[in-house]
């Protein structure tokens, strides 16, 4: 473990710590935030009404809409001269969601990025590539920071120029990756075309990967294609970005560094708290940050709290399952509802399978019509094993989505990628 102390607190003590950081949060947000004051008001909460854990459920709710609506400094709990850092989302749904952080937060951030890097089996002396973005995005500087106190050596390539981050892992010997799932998989289609085996000729034999919904089947086949360790972090910009919390070795799920963060699962219609084992969305709150605080920040990644008793890590923090997918990203066909995480549990399960997929939706008359498309896995399928496959992947995923999908064979490469990830779902029911 990078913190062995904190990492194997007993139940007790995170809870006392827990409590502690929620009622300093609470009373800085109602003292410093006008949003958050009128949101206790509106519901007749003061900091004076947070006793215990439970009176958590009696605080309001706020999403990426309230972020939206008070940007750019809105939320802001601190003078904005004592913020050293600000990051943010694209903006392509609208304002972009703007984050800032104190010396005290990046601190705190290195440090949680620091459990999961370590975890993840990086080490003082290991070649790091950082492949996703640097600049707004969180990302590349997570990971960079991380990286660094850790003691390995940082390679800050960010993300693209795929021959380029084949050379250099060749070149420096890079042992490790940063990245999404889905490069991961497209760097390896590269490395075929240059003529250099990932598993052969480069040492990378350990990944860390976020940004992304990617099922246990994808993580199966990138350690498959890499001869890799493979770690699935999470986080989100808001909560610092990547470093929430991260899977070990030895059993499911994402231990969740309570010290640092509340986590909840919620029905995401209702609203109302679900119990160890229900699939809701998860909820999280921030203990530890100083700029921008988050009380129970819906997230709308989909989930459930492991009814699990420790771990055979010996860490002793809430693990949560792996992100099946996001509230919004499910689509209805014929009203049915279909999560692509869903569809890739039964593609990835077959070696025939290539390294991506993708999800047309279009309407056939009246109704809805879901067509997958799949990449075979290698560069001239014959008919006859390319039909043959297509009956399989069809028998399978009209038993998991309860109606019959169509499903296409494809050469490798045809789906359009962009930045090297392909576009998962294509609706085209409003064309």
């Amino acid at each position: 473990m990078w913190n062995r102390r904190l990492e194997s607190l007993d139940r007790e003590s995170i809870k006392k710590i827990q409590l502690e950081r929620l009622k300093l949060t609470v009373r800085r947000l109602y003292e410093n935030v006008p949003f958050y004051r009128s949101a206790f008001k509106s519901r007749g909460v003061s900091p004076d009404d947070i006793r215990s854990l439970d009176d958590l459920k009696r605080l309001p709710m706020v999403s990426k809409h309230d972020l939206r609506e008070n940007y750019p400094f809105g939320l802001l709990a601190v003078p904005r001269e004592e913020c050293v850092r600000v990051h943010a989302s694209s903006g392509t749904t609208g304002k972009p969601t703007l984050v800032l952080y104190t010396r005290e937060d990046l601190q705190n951030w290195t440090e949680i990025m620091c459990r999961c890097l370590y975890m993840s089996g990086l080490r003082r002396g290991d070649v790091f590539q950082v492949t996703p973005g640097y600049g707004l995005f969180t990302g590349g500087l997570g990971f960079h920071y991380g990286g660094e106190a850790i003691g390995a050596t940082v390679v800050p390539t960010g993300t693209g120029n795929t021959e380029r981050q084949i050379n250099l892992m060749r070149d420096l010997g890079t042992t490790m990756i940063a990245g999404i799932a889905s490069y991961a998989l497209h760097i390896a289609e590269v490395a075929s075309e240059m003529g250099v085996d990932v598993k052969k000729d480069l040492q990378v034999r350990k990944g860390i990967f976020g940004a992304e919904a990617w099922s246990d089947s994808m993580m199966k086949k990138i350690s498959d294609v890499w001869d890799m360790d493979c770690h699935d972090i999470y986080g989100m910009s808001e909560m610092y970005g990547p470093g929430v919390g991260c899977n070990c070795s030895h059993g499911e799920g994402l231990h969740i560094w309570e010290d640092h963060f509340i986590v909840e699962i919620i029905d995401p219609s209702t609203g109302e708290p679900l119990g160890p084992e229900e699939e809701g969305e998860v909820v999280l709150t921030s203990l530890t940050k100083t700029a921008m605080p988050m009380l129970r920040f819906r997230t709308r990644d989909m989930s459930k709290l492991l009814d699990t008793n420790g771990c055979e890590c010996g860490r002793t923090h809430q693990r949560i399952a792996r992100i099946k997918g996001r509230c919004d990203d499910a689509f209805s066909i014929n009203g049915v509802k279909v999560f692509p995480g869903q569809v890739e549990y039964v593609l990835m399960k077959y070696p025939e399978v290539g390294m991506n997929y993708q999800l047309v939706v279009e309407k056939a008359g009246a109704l809805d019509q879901l067509t997958v498309l799949v990449e075979a896995n290698c560069k001239s399928p014959q008919d006859d094993s390319a039909k043959s496959l297509e009956k399989v992947l069809f028998r399978d995923l009209r038993t998991i989505l309860g109606f019959q999908p169509r499903v296409r064979v494809l050469p490798p490469m045809s789906i359009e990628r962009r930045d090297g990830k392909a576009r998962r779902v294509l609706d085209l029911r409003m064309k």
